[in-house]
């Protein structure tokens, strides 16, 4: 007698959505054939060290990477040595882009962790815009996000104190680490060293110290070994006045939809 061997079949898992697939998803839904196009960007995958440069400044390049694990950095190093970090990468995101619009790269890319990342030729990202036009609406929409940052940074470096800019630092790093579940409510793995943050901030190491250990004594939130925990959250967004909308951008107008469709 020939038995069913479904009745005993385990159910096959299915495959991961992408943080990068999802994030495009929540500005405009996704076709299957859009999706099944994002994912097969996804592959291969490669692995580099920590503090390995993927993307040099002054250096041509052909290729933007999907980040699929670990952290990076996008700096740059002025002719006396001093460094900028202008952002740190996350997983779901694209690492390259739109810088990679100029003949060669404006600002470096470093792991600041172990990564994992795919390429993405540019031949392949540019004609995505032909092929399926509401991807490539989803990616312009997606640099809203990164041009909102980048305000807020430059606001942190012009007009916020230390702790205000260290303190508003901490709550962004929050809000973007909840929305790719590397972050519980109120804590997360911190990927930046004090040198590291000081670079971010446009502060010295020792200062950063000084505001960390303010933080503590105030109990808002503390940072040992890595990790951060907040401890009184509605003080510290208040500190910072932190308003976490600029992370989030609206979802594609409707109308732009039919039309693209």
């Amino acid at each position: 007698m020939v038995q069913d061997a479904s009745r005993h079949a385990r159910p096959v898992d299915p495959a991961p959505i992408h943080p990068l697939v999802e994030r495009l998803g929540s500005y405009v839904p996704l076709t299957g054939d859009e999706m099944d196009f994002l994912q097969s960007l996804h592959e291969p995958r490669r692995k580099f060290p920590r503090n390995r440069e993927i993307i040099v400044a002054g250096h041509r390049y052909d290729h933007v990477f999907i980040l699929h694990a670990g952290f990076v950095s996008r700096y740059k190093v002025l002719p006396d040595g001093k460094r900028q970090v202008l952002n740190v990468g996350l997983p779901g995101d694209l690492i390259g882009f739109p810088a990679c619009m100029f003949e060669t790269a404006m600002n470096s890319v470093s792991s600041l962790t172990e990564i994992e990342v795919s390429a993405v030729p540019f031949t392949t990202l540019f004609g995505l815009f032909t092929r399926f036009p509401r991807i490539g609406a989803a990616l312009f929409w997606s640099t809203a996000c990164e041009v909102a940052m980048q305000g807020e940074h430059l606001v942190d470096l012009g007009r916020r104190s230390a702790y205000e800019r260290l303190a508003h630092l901490l709550l962004e790093l929050l809000v973007r680490l909840n929305a790719v579940g590397l972050a519980g409510e109120l804590s997360y793995r911190l990927p930046l060293t004090q040198e590291l943050m000081a670079d971010v901030l446009g502060l010295s190491g020792p200062h950063i110290n000084r505001m960390i250990r303010c933080l503590r004594e105030e109990g808002l939130a503390t940072i040992e070994d890595q990790r951060v925990v907040i401890h009184d959250l509605a003080s510290l967004s208040s500190l910072a006045a932190f308003e976490e909308s600029y992370l989030r951008p609206r979802k594609i107008p409707d109308a732009y939809q039919r039309v693209a469709n």
